[in-house]
């Protein structure tokens, strides 16, 4: 575990008060906490806070949106941004899934209210509600055209749908317990969903049947997601003749995120094992950084980076706090995470230091999408919250 700076998440309010202040501390693994404040001097002629530091770190950058500091005592730098705008008004209650479409216009989220909304990506204005789950819906996500969405549900349904007229014309069942997460294969032709059951489950959107229970792992599996296999891993054969294999899952690999502490990776035409690596807890999120490199984060907090070639131990362990890992987005050379004790941060290779999106106190982030350079998260306290890299 590296050395970490944490800042009061409210601190562009604090700061913006007269002589206001804000705490500022720096974790570091094996030695006590460094605590210290920053101070406002005043408000600049262009509107970026004059902020001062006390002796123990360093304020390096500011502009109206973020601010730079850095601990030379534990050699630790953040960048804290704070939201662009905030939607309070889409659900009533915890906002437990998001996505965004394709041109970054639409919003599509779902609650503990018992909803999946459609909303304006500009000013949070509720579109259309999508109704056909019964009890809550747990994920959602557009295709890649933007137009189609895809959700699964507690009632273990999985369900597509149009964005424009908002019909659902499909509904696939064959889930004996509720659905946790789902995946679009390539463009869309094929879906992936996992659920409670144990069980992954390819399904054909045009002609509206199960493909393929692709893995049962006899435990629930938390998440999933597909991409593209590099050519040197085998796969196996194909378990069904040439003639009768879907289009569109050649070469890809499903990584299933499970309960029982295991990350599994399966050959989704030839339904064959390719890896299976034990955590060090519960599995709650996966993602592909390339055809090689692949993110799983677990329930106590550790990030672990693997390379699908070679799959027996983690490349990297990352590990800022014991919170929950919930999702994980790749994003340009790098990552957001999102956890359980309301943070939620990019990591970037070119970067030398992480950069925190802040705003929640303490309530878990559940999710993280990124357009262009917009990046909206979503939380327990009920809020969608817009940044732009454009301020930092």
């Amino acid at each position: 575990m590296e050395a970490r700076i944490l800042l009061q998440n409210d601190w562009p309010e604090a700061l913006r008060k007269n002589e206001g202040e804000a705490w500022v501390a720096c974790k570091i693994p094996g030695k006590p906490t460094v605590y210290g404040t920053l101070k406002s001097q005043g408000v600049s002629d262009d509107g970026c806070l004059e902020i001062t530091a006390s002796e123990e770190f360093r304020v390096l950058g500011v502009s109206k949106k973020s601010v730079h500091i850095s601990c030379p005592y534990a050699n630790a730098a953040s960048k804290f941004l704070s939201p662009y705008t905030s939607f309070p008004g889409i659900h009533d209650k915890s906002i437990t899934c998001m996505d965004i479409s394709c041109g970054g216009g639409l919003g599509l989220s779902t609650s503990t209210d018992g909803t999946m909304k459609i909303w304006n990506c500009k000013n949070g204005e509720r579109r259309r509600e999508l109704t056909g789950h019964v009890y809550d819906v747990n994920c959602c996500r557009f295709f890649p055209s933007g137009m189609v969405v895809l959700s699964g549900g507690m009632d273990t349904l999985v369900k597509v749908w149009s964005a424009e007229n908002w019909s659902c014309p499909v509904t696939f069942k064959g889930h004996k317990a509720g659905i946790l997460d789902t995946a679009v294969v390539e463009r869309g032709r094929n879906v992936v969903s996992c659920s409670r059951d144990g069980t992954a489950r390819l399904w054909d959107c045009g002609k509206s049947v199960c493909l393929a229970v692709v893995a049962d792992c006899g435990a629930p599996i938390n998440g999933c997601s597909v991409g593209v296999a590099d050519n040197t891993i085998n796969q196996g054969s194909p378990e069904e003749p040439s003639s009768d294999r879907e289009v569109g899952t050649e070469d890809k690999l499903l990584l299933l995120a499970r309960e029982d502490k295991k990350l599994q990776a399966v050959g989704l035409q030839s339904r064959q094992p390719i890896f299976l690596f034990e955590g060090s807890d519960a599995f709650n999120c996966c993602t592909f950084l390339s055809s090689i490199y692949v993110l799983a984060g677990t329930q106590d907090g550790n990030i672990y980076k693997l390379d699908t070639r070679n799959a027996k131990t983690a490349v990297q362990t990352i590990h800022r706090s014991g919170a929950p890992v919930y999702s994980l987005m790749p994003y340009r050379e790098g990552f957001i995470v999102s956890q359980g004790d309301g943070s939620c941060y990019l990591i970037q290779q070119d970067l030398d230091h992480v950069i925190e999106l802040t705003g929640p106190e303490a309530d878990p982030v559940y999710k993280a999408a990124a357009w262009e350079k917009c990046i909206f998260t979503c939380c327990r306290d009920g809020l969608v919250r817009k940044y732009q890299l454009s301020d930092l």
